[in-house]
């Protein structure tokens, strides 16, 4: 399953699976571990799946954890991983799927682990081409990985379990719960999402420390512009101080009241963090910088919006501004 394991550089083969067979319900990410595991894409349950979900564009993992758990002796687990795990499974022949930063218009993206080289202190990801991989220094992907909490999805065959059994996986449960709140929430049962949600920080107290559980819940309740979005956000700061989305929420908030100054401070904690990661984000403190009448920052940050988004669908008022 795997090759080149010599002083410690290990990179496993994985198949090369098309980048349109990538879809809402089963990711590309998916696709490949399926098939790396020996199974056959399901594409009937794929497809009946995808009829429940016509017009959304982003990807929906418990559907295709389900698919995977339903269809093949394949197991899951979904949790807070760390580099030494990382290596770890990679030296036991296990890929892992691990969410990354987004850029431009993607908030994040999915991608699969497949390998270290100690020399270069690189980790290795999946490509879905011909004869390439990515390459990212080992302190660039930690710091990246951390905006994310570390978030990591193990796909493993059910006769692995016993390499595992020893093994403490952070925030496996709570994680689970987060991703079938997420569903419902796209399914449009919010009231049902933040029932369950809630539910699990009174029922289970890994729930109580864990950053994607409180950011689903901080989410919803932004949403509805309730103020105890707050406190779950600032929660979530101080247990992980590189959280980009808990800063952004925090300015979103700000931003719907009016309240620019603390608005302008959280977007710039996010930008700090990630300047490329999201463009939209620009937008945002753009008209932050114009409420507070600093029209000279307003633009540059408008600028920056339009090199990062470049298909805007607001282009042209936001260019009548800047050139004005």
């Amino acid at each position: 399953m795997y090759n080149n394991e010599k002083d410690n550089n290990i990179q496993i083969t994985l198949p090369l699976v098309s980048k349109d067979e990538d879809n809402v319900v089963f990711p590309l990410v998916l696709n490949v571990l399926t098939k790396f595991w020996g199974e056959i894409t399901p594409d009937d349950e794929i497809f009946q799946r995808n009829t429940l979900y016509p017009s959304h564009r982003g990807t929906i993992f418990v559907e295709g954890l389900e698919i995977i758990e339903k269809k093949f002796n394949l197991l899951s687990k979904v949790y807070r991983g760390s580099l030494d795990d990382l290596k770890k499974r990679l030296s036991q022949g296990i890929p892992l799927i691990v969410i990354l930063p987004g850029i431009n218009e993607t908030i994040q993206f999915a991608t699969i682990v497949t390998g270290y080289d100690p020399e270069e202190n690189r980790l290795i990801t999946y490509v879905p081409e011909p004869d390439s991989f990515g390459a990212i220094p080992e302190e660039k992907f930690f710091s990246e990985w951390a905006q994310e909490d570390f978030l990591t999805i193990m796909i493993y065959p059910e006769d692995a379990k016993d390499i595992l059994k020893n093994s403490s996986f952070m925030f496996e449960k709570t994680n689970r719960v987060a991703l079938e709140a997420e569903r419902l929430k796209i399914q449009g049962k919010t009231k049902e999402a933040l029932q369950l949600l809630t539910n699990t920080l009174t029922d289970n107290n890994e729930g109580n420390d864990n950053p994607q559980i409180l950011l689903m819940i901080a989410g919803i309740l932004n949403e509805q512009d309730d103020e105890k979005c707050v406190e779950l956000y600032e929660r979530i700061i101080k247990l992980n101080p590189k959280f980009y989305l808990a800063h952004r929420g925090l300015g979103n908030f700000y931003l719907k009241r009016k309240n620019y100054l603390r608005s302008k401070q959280h977007y710039q904690d996010a930008i700090n963090i990630s300047p490329s990661r999201y463009g939209p984000i620009y937008k945002n403190i753009g008209i932050t910088f114009l409420n507070l009448g600093d029209d000279v920052s307003a633009k540059e940050s408008f600028r920056q919006y339009l090199l990062l988004v470049p298909n805007a669908p607001d282009r042209k008022n936001i260019l009548e501004f800047i050139n004005s």
